[in-house]
């Protein structure tokens, strides 16, 4: 980056206050939105304010707006739903209502609102916005505000953040909340798979969502459902026997059990509702199989929220404050959000007249127009979901079999997602064409022929389960290049997919490498990162890194609540990762810890000690507990067992200390809905890739591609999905520790010490654009985003 760092520092919130509130329904991960605003705003030097039961509590004044203070928020980031309560607002929708509301901010010089909550909020908030003046005139006149107040207050300030766990509003790809309900409906899914299967039922799964189905798109995939209905894309005519037909193929193909994922909002090509029932009775009619309903209903908004979501209402709160302080009378009101893994700030009512749209053109029948309009995210899910549910007749498959042999291996310690990414490979692989082969323990299994032909119902049900199935191996291939040339030889293989971490990103330099030896590697060869340590270059996430996160922070969450039972307590925690400080600073954010010591970020004895006097004056507060995270490797003498001693010496008198090494839980568990859907969408992304590649360099009978464009990985940079030669990525890695050179996430760094009460600096300079909501062309769709 070339650009000079912006620091927030000459950002002062001295002199604001800033009034913030959640409205309509709740979702998990608010609180820890409402936490950071309250810890930014304090941090800036404004004044915050809580206002109880949304809009309602704006109107009634009293005790419902109260000035909060570091400690108020608390305990309250692993919390579901809202803390500051939410309500509907029926007087907020009259001018009377709008007026008191005022009143009552004024009172207390709040011109600042963050607002968190749904369209209907936003929108109202927005209203109010625009009135302002005019309130403030009227109730000059009315005599309850001095002209001096009219002036001084002259306008108001809006900053939105959605949350919501329908994922139903345009402009941003992921609402807060919408992870935490995911977890929550594959929780459920995979316990009635278990179950389904011991008496080969058929279970119909009714999902939220109002009028949107991403909900029910995304879990579908997650859980490689037999059939979806959503809203913005009706079955076809004739459903009822396409969708009775596949069952009961199914079912012949030896499967024990199906899924079907209704939306509640689901209708068809008529407008009609289809609701879960009226699905059942069909199944029951037609096939005579055992079905049951499961309508999942407000489970799904339920619970602890994911650590997903934790760390994006993190950064979309403190994003907000500096919107709020950086606002002027003519900026509009705004919505941060998030686009692939940036913060972005759109305008409020771009994003509201969009989702507007979207139900507009559902109303009018226009569904491609409508799943279009919700967002290349969406999209892409859909097309994904279209690519892998359902196995094209041989009819329909490519009149010429491409006779290309692939082959698909995982590389390197196993990480959840990564079956999820070899089946959507295989099955994307026969709809193309190919004929797809399976590698059984990676390049130790290649080299002694451990190969053999896998099918699309091998694959079957591989999605939720953890670990690798096909069986993953260290070794890199550099010892056993002749006999994996052999092996390639004689199978036939003309293209590689590398599922793994930088063991695989090695691996396949080391193949690249060797080209100019053995023509057998001249063939398109494609990395998937899959790693917990998420430490591969050229890529923002791994896959497996969101499972980890959510298995740490599910512990830090318990051992908080133990530190908190006892009082002055210290607890400190080793997360795994390598070299690599993702997990340890990631957890740290998301659990809400008091220090996380990572290599990238050299640390000595003198930072040990003021964490030390940090702390120490932490246990004078109300606050009475701590936690410190530290990665495994993040300095070879301050070990765990070092820190741990150092702590409970300087802390005598004051806190006592314990220690957790996590290991490998972190590896280990059912993939979270984010690695299922990441690792399916990439793995189907790298297959189409491939098939390109085949057909490119397929000359006179055979395949040779030897250029350096022809190896590489997959990966998401900021807000898109690139193909990246491996060639090239060598200069952006530090091999000796096996880390990426510049890592993204290192930004995010002074956010976890501001939350934590660390006086630091924050450099802002990709925050305070504002941009506009983007209309996509189709092509967008299948080339960057994910």
């Amino acid at each position: 980056m070339d650009h000079q760092p912006k620091f927030f520092e000459n950002l002062s919130g001295t002199g604001k206050a800033i009034g913030v509130l959640t409205s309509g329904g709740d979702a998990q991960g608010m609180n820890a939105a409402v936490r950071a605003v309250v810890r930014m705003g304090i941090y800036v030097k404004a004044k915050v304010y809580f206002v109880y039961e949304g809009y309602q509590g704006m109107v009634d004044g009293g005790d419902n707006i109260v000035e909060v203070s570091w400690e108020s928020v608390s305990s309250i980031l692993q919390v579901g739903g809202t803390v500051i309560g939410s309500a509907r607002c029926k007087s907020f929708r009259t001018r009377e209502g709008r007026l008191q509301a005022a009143y009552n901010l004024v009172q207390r010089g709040i011109t600042n609102l963050c607002v968190i909550g749904g369209d209907g909020s936003l929108t109202g908030a927005n209203l109010f916005r625009e009135e302002w003046s005019g309130l403030l005139e009227e109730l000059a006149q009315k005599g309850k505000i001095d002209e001096e107040a009219v002036k001084k207050y002259a306008y108001l300030n809006i900053v939105g953040m959605v949350g919501s766990i329908d994922n139903d509003f345009c402009g941003t790809d992921m609402t807060i909340g919408t992870d935490s309900a995911l977890h929550r409906i594959i929780e459920v899914v995979d316990a009635i798979m278990t179950t389904a299967q011991s008496h080969q039922r058929t279970f119909v799964l009714e999902v939220m969502g109002r009028h949107c189905g991403y909900l029910a798109l995304v879990s579908a995939l997650a859980c490689g459902a037999d059939w979806v209905f959503i809203p913005e894309y009706p079955p076809e005519e004739g459903w009822e026997d396409s969708m009775c037909v596949k069952l009961s193929e199914n079912r012949a193909r030896k499967k024990r059990l199906n899924i079907i994922i209704v939306a509640e909002g689901a209708i068809d090509c008529h407008n009609k509702p289809i609701t879960s029932e009226k699905v059942k009775d069909l199944v029951v009619q037609r096939l005579g199989f055992d079905t049951r309903v499961t309508i999942l209903g407000h489970v799904q908004r339920g619970g602890t929220p994911s650590a997903f979501d934790r760390i994006l209402a993190s950064r979309m709160g403190v994003e907000a404050v500096l919107a709020l302080l950086e606002a002027t009378p003519a900026t509009p009101a705004c919505v941060v959000s998030l686009s692939g893994n940036q913060a972005v700030r759109l305008p409020l009512m771009e994003c509201v007249q969009m989702t507007q749209e979207v139900q507009k053109a559902m109303d009018e029948g226009r569904f491609v127009e409508a799943v279009r309009l919700r967002g290349r995210s969406f999209e892409n899910n859909l097309n994904t979901y279209k690519l892998l549910s359902q196995k094209k007749p041989d009819a329909e498959l490519p009149k010429v079999r491409t006779n290309f042999n692939v082959a698909v291996l995982n590389v390197g310690a196993p990480a959840a997602g990564m079956n999820a990414a070899v089946r959507a490979a295989v099955r994307v692989g026969i709809t193309e064409g190919h004929k797809m082969f399976a590698v059984i323990d990676g390049f130790e299994g290649f080299a002694r022929g451990k190969i053999k032909e896998i099918s699309w119902g091998d694959v079957g049900g591989w999605t939720g389960q953890g670990g690798s199935i096909l069986g993953t191996k260290r070794t890199l291939p550099a010892k056993y290049l002749e006999k994996i040339a052999d092996q390639m030889r004689t199978n036939g293989i003309n293209a590689l997919m590398v599922i793994g971490g930088f063991e695989a990103y090695e691996s396949c330099l080391q193949l690249h490498e060797a080209r100019s030896r053995f023509e057998e590697f001249c063939v398109p060869i494609c990395v998937l990162p899959a790693t917990i340590s998420n430490n591969v270059p050229g890529t923002d996430f791994s896959i497996g890194a969101d499972t980890a996160l959510n298995a740490i922070v599910e512990t830090c969450d318990r051992i908080k609540q133990s530190a908190s039972g006892t009082k002055r307590r210290v607890f400190i925690i080793e997360t795994m990762g390598g070299y690599c400080g993702y997990l340890a600073n990631m957890g740290a954010l998301a659990a809400g810890a008091d220090a996380a010591y990572i290599f990238e970020e050299q640390f000595d004895i003198r930072e040990l000690q003021a964490n030390v006097e940090h702390l120490t004056e932490k246990m004078k507060t109300s606050i009475q507990r701590g936690l410190v995270l530290r990665n495994e490797n993040c300095n070879e003498n301050y070990t765990t067992d070092f820190i741990y001693q150092l702590y409970s010496e300087e802390g005598k008198g004051v806190f006592d200390c314990r220690k957790n090494v996590l290991g490998h839980m972190q590896q280990g568990g059912a993939p979270s809905p984010f690695d299922r859907n990441f690792g399916t969408k990439i793995s189907a992304k790298a297959m189409q890739w491939i098939s390109k590649k085949l057909k490119e360099t397929y000359r006179k009978g055979k395949v040779f591609a030897n250029t350096d464009d022809s190896v590489c990985l997959l990966g998401m940079r900021r807000r898109n999905l690139v193909f990246q030669p491996v060639a090239e990525l060598k200069t952006e890695t530090d091999f000796v520790h096996r880390i990426p050179k510049e890592q993204w996430w290192l930004k995010l760094r002074p956010l976890m010490k501001i939350l934590a009460k660390y006086k630091t600096s924050y450099d802002v300079s990709d925050s305070g654009q504002l941009e506009h909501v983007a209309m996509h062309s189709p092509k967008e769709a299948e080339t960057g985003a994910i």
